[in-house]
């Protein structure tokens, strides 16, 4: 019933004009990270400029510059983007600032509906505040923070073996964290093929959000909370919790144990090299990867296998990637910019997204009978999505990230002082922030 419903609604957005030439052709220009789904969007939205008549153009950003290059121009209310594909945490500042356009009545006018959408993408990347049915934003690419492995070198039954008498149990994808460790340190130091590889490749990176998106993966699943679920903003007792200060210390024993020498400052694209080249039979990073890994001819196919992050003694999450796509609010082609999302919401437009690399949050694509056996790794990626937690999204997003980058990677990599003092100095700095914001 729900596909016959969406599908339904393409027909009434094909009959309402997208299928024919307008007489006023616009150039909308998208504005996205610099990464291979943005190659795909590029390819799929071929489509839209046939059927609209409209132009597209595409600004691109590396992700390390992503955020701070997007930002000052939604900031200064520049008028280079009429359509934005922003991070997740920037949901409640493009609504509180009034950089993104409200699309409740576009939605309404347009059928389309949320309820369409798997439900952690529409908390995460569209609504604001959270928990309310105030829209920003459409679900437009789905990621999670999974991991790659090497399934090739599991399968060595020398390999194998070896690792039973050490730990009393198969070579396997873990299923937990003290697992992952425990196959990490295994291989730290081994030589296979004649070359030194190492345990895993993990987030490390300080200078945007990297090492952020990667120790939330331990923290999450030792207990750690951003508030008091009862006593909003209330932090103590929560971020610095003891189960909080161990995922803490797990995540910097795992850097210590088991990664690759000079990977203190490391985010998606190095971990990305590091794994292709084989340096490391695990790697950390988001689901994005997963097309380019299967498609590698050093590491692709039957020699790559994929897990959701395992689960810790205090809950199974994984931290939530993705963006939804809004329109500027500054744009001078806001109908043309409307179009292109009506366009995009179509079922038959998010299935060819999904097989051009792009991760689809339609919930008609994701829960199609044949989809967890369309890719290798999209079983993982369903698995994945159904965990997923996220970062804030508050309109002082920025500065509670740098905070914690900075006091992370100070324990973490530099080791320097204790978790719980590095905790403990978070929730000082993010008590400030939320003052700051009279919110405390």
């Amino acid at each position: 019933m729900k596909t016959i419903h969406l599908l339904a609604a393409a027909s009434i957005a094909v009959a309402s004009g997208l299928g024919a030439t307008r007489a006023h052709a616009d150039e909308l220009t998208l504005c996205w990270a610099a990464w291979d789904p943005a190659n795909a969007l590029i390819e799929l939205s071929k489509d839209f400029e046939q059927k609209s008549g409209h132009k597209m153009s595409f600004e691109f950003v590396p992700w390390p510059n992503f955020a701070d290059r997007m930002l000052n121009e939604l900031n200064s209310g520049g008028q280079l983007c009429d359509l934005m594909i922003g991070d997740s945490q920037w949901i409640g500042l493009g609504a509180e600032a009034g950089h993104y356009v409200k699309l409740n009545d576009f939605f309404a006018a347009e059928g389309i509906s949320m309820d369409d959408f798997i439900p952690a993408t529409v908390t995460g990347y569209a609504e604001w505040p959270k928990g309310t049915p105030n829209y920003w934003a459409l679900p437009a690419f789905g990621d999670v923070v999974g991991w790659t492995y090497r399934k090739d070198w599991f399968e060595r039954p020398e390999l194998r073996a070896e690792f039973k008498e050490k730990y009393g149990r198969e070579l396997e994808a873990p299923n937990t964290l003290a697992e992952l460790k425990d196959i990490a340190e295994f291989f730290q130091g081994r030589e296979i093929d004649g070359k030194t590889v190492y345990g895993a490749a993990i987030y490390t990176e300080r200078g945007s959000e990297g090492i952020t998106m990667g120790v939330t993966n331990a923290l999450y699943n030792f207990g750690f909370e951003y508030d008091d679920p009862e006593n909003p903003y209330h932090l103590d007792g929560f971020v610095n919790s003891p189960e909080a200060v161990a995922g803490l210390e797990f995540y910097k024993q795992l850097y210590d144990c088991c990664t690759p020498p000079g990977s203190s400052d490391w985010y998606m694209s190095e971990n990305i090299d590091a794994y292709k080249s084989g340096q490391v039979a695990l790697q950390m990073n988001f689901a994005f990867i997963w097309p380019g890994v299967n498609a590698d001819p050093n590491v692709g196919g039957e020699r790559s296998g994929y897990f959701p992050n395992p689960a810790g003694p205090g809950g199974h999450f994984a931290q939530l990637g993705g963006q939804g796509i809004s329109v500027v609010s500054y744009s001078d082609s806001k109908d043309a910019a409307l179009e292109y999302i009506k366009w995009f919401a179509q079922p038959e437009i998010q299935s060819r997204w999904w097989d051009l690399g792009g991760y689809s949050a339609l919930r008609a694509v994701v829960e199609d009978p044949g989809f967890a056996t369309s890719q290798p790794y999209a079983q993982t990626f369903l698995d994945s999505m159904a965990i997923v937690k996220d970062f804030w999204a508050e309109p002082a997003y920025a500065s509670l990230l740098l905070s914690m980058q900075e006091r992370v990677h100070n324990y973490v990599i530099a080791g320097q002082g204790t978790a719980q003092e590095a905790l403990d100095a978070l929730v000082a700095d993010w008590v400030e922030v939320f003052e700051d914001e009279g919110k405390l």
